[in-house]
C-alpha cells in the first residue's frame, strides 16, 4: 500500500449525498437549508468591489513571510473595529483558516501529540488535524437552556501530549460564544499544561442574541493564544482567499512563536500579492456585505424562534452568534432517516446532528444564511413534517 495514513478517511458517498444527487437529476426543487456560500445567497455586493485586485501594484512580487505590512495593518484595524487591540507585527496572513490551522499544528505539534476540540463542532477540525498527523481529543459543550463549556471534560481530556485547546467562538453549529470565566479557566489550564489556545473567530461579526458576557481570547494573559479570522465570513468573500492568525499572550512566548511561524510561513508564501494589496479596500467595502449577512441571519433566527411552538415537538437551541441554528426534533427515527425523509417527502435539505458529533437525541442543523422567504418556507415544511408525524398522519 502506497497511501499515507493521513488520508485514510472513508471515501464512500453517504446516503444523503446520493439521494440528493438523484433528486436533483430528476429536476426536483429542493430548499437548501445547508447553504454556506454567501456568494450565492442573494446578497448584493458593491459594484467594483474586486477592482482593487487589478491594481498595478499586484504586478510586483514582494514576498513577505507574514504578508505585506499594509495588509496586516488593515487586519489590525479590523480587529480594532471589534474593540480588540492587536499590533500588525503580531499578525500572520494565510490563504485560508484551514491553512492557518495547518501552520499552527506544524508550530505546536509533533506527530502523535494531540489537540482538544469541542464537541459538537465542525468536522473539518478533525480532518485538518489528521492531515498533519495530529490526534484529536474532545471536550464537551453542554446545553441547559444555554450552551456552556463542560470545563471538567476539558480537564479530563488534557494530557502530557496536549499541545493546544481549540475554541470556536461563535461555535459552528451551536452558535455559542465563550464567556469570560470560561476563557479565564481555559487560559489557566493551557498555561499549566504548556499548551496554547487556538481561537477560531471567523463568525465573530454575527450576533444573534444581543451580546452578553463574551470575551476576546486575545485578552487572555497567561497562555499563548492565536485568533483566526478571514474574509470568507467577515465580508462574505471566500474566493478572495485571505485569512489571518493574530498572536497574543506573554511577550516572550509570542516572540518565539512568531519567529518559528516566520520560518514555516516563509516555506509556503501562499497568499497572493493582489489580494494583499487590496486588503484594506476589501475590508472597507465589505462592510456593506457584512451588514446584509448580519441582518439576514439575525432575522432568520428571530423568525425561527417565533415559528417553533411546543406543539410542534421541536425546540430551537439558543444561539448567540454565527449563521447556523440547531433544532432538537422528535427522535422518531435515526437522524439519517429523518433528514432523508425531509429531503424526499418535503423537499428540504438539512444537516443531521451526527455530522457535528451531537450526543443524544435527534438534531437538525440549519443555515441562517438562506434568503428570508426560502428559509421561512423550509422551516414551515420541517414543522409540518414533525407535526404530522407526531399526530400519526
Amino acid at each position: 500500500m502506497i497511501w499515507s495514513h493521513r488520508v485514510d478517511a472513508d471515501l464512500a458517498v453517504n446516503r444523503l449525498t446520493t439521494t440528493l444527487a438523484a433528486l436533483r437529476a430528476e429536476g426536483r426543487s429542493i430548499i437548501d437549508l445547508t447553504l454556506s456560500n454567501p456568494t450565492i445567497a442573494g446578497l448584493e455586493y458593491p459594484r467594483g468591489m474586486l477592482d482593487g485586485l487589478s491594481d498595478a501594484r499586484g504586478l510586483v512580487y514582494r514576498p513577505e513571510a507574514f504578508g505585506l505590512l499594509a495588509a496586516r495593518e488593515a487586519v489590525a484595524a479590523d480587529y480594532g473595529r471589534r474593540g480588540v487591540s492587536v499590533e500588525a507585527g503580531r499578525i500572520v496572513l494565510t490563504a485560508s483558516t484551514s491553512e492557518a490551522y495547518s501552520l499552527l499544528f506544524k508550530l505546536l505539534c509533533d506527530p502523535g501529540t494531540d489537540i482538544l476540540v469541542p464537541r459538537p463542532s465542525y468536522p473539518l477540525l478533525d480532518h485538518l488535524a489528521h492531515l498533519d498527523a495530529v490526534s484529536t481529543r474532545f471536550y464537551d459543550l453542554e446545553y441547559q437552556r444555554t450552551w456552556s463549556i463542560d470545563l471538567a471534560s476539558v480537564e479530563r481530556a488534557l494530557s502530557t501530549a496536549t499541545r493546544a485547546i481549540v475554541v470556536v467562538s461563535p461555535n459552528n453549529p451551536t452558535g455559542s460564544r465563550i464567556c469570560r470565566h470560561e476563557l479565564e479557566r481555559l487560559d489557566a489550564l493551557a498555561a499549566e499544561h504548556g499548551a496554547a489556545v487556538i481561537a477560531d473567530e471567523v463568525f465573530a461579526d454575527y450576533d444573534l442574541a444581543g451580546g452578553g458576557d463574551t470575551a476576546s481570547p486575545l485578552r487572555a494573559g497567561s497562555s499563548l493564544v492565536f485568533s483566526l479570522g478571514g474574509l470568507s465570513k467577515s465580508i462574505g468573500l471566500p474566493q478572495a482567499k485571505l485569512a489571518w492568525i493574530a498572536a497574543g499572550g506573554p511577550p516572550a512566548l509570542v516572540a518565539e512563536a512568531l519567529a518559528r511561524l516566520e520560518f514555516a510561513a516563509d516555506a509556503y508564501l501562499s497568499v497572493s500579492t493582489p489580494v494583499q494589496e487590496a486588503a484594506a479596500e476589501l475590508l472597507r467595502d465589505g462592510s456593506v456585505v457584512r451588514e446584509q449577512i448580519q441582518a439576514r441571519v439575525a432575522g432568520n433566527y428571530r423568525d425561527l424562534v417565533k415559528s417553533v411552538s411546543d406543539e410542534s415537538g421541536c425546540t430551537v437551541l439558543q444561539a448567540d452568534g454565527g449563521w447556523y441554528a440547531v433544532l432538537r426534533v422528535p427522535a422518531i427515527a435515526s437522524e439519517e432517516d429523518l433528514v432523508l425523509s425531509l429531503l424526499v417527502d418535503d423537499g428540504v435539505l438539512t444537516h443531521p446532528g451526527y455530522f457535528f458529533d451531537f450526543q443524544g437525541g435527534a438534531h437538525l442543523v440549519v443555515s441562517l444564511l438562506s434568503p428570508r422567504a426560502v428559509f421561512r418556507e423550509g422551516i414551515a415544511r420541517i414543522l409540518r413534517h414533525f407535526a404530522c408525524t407526531s399526530n400519526g398522519a
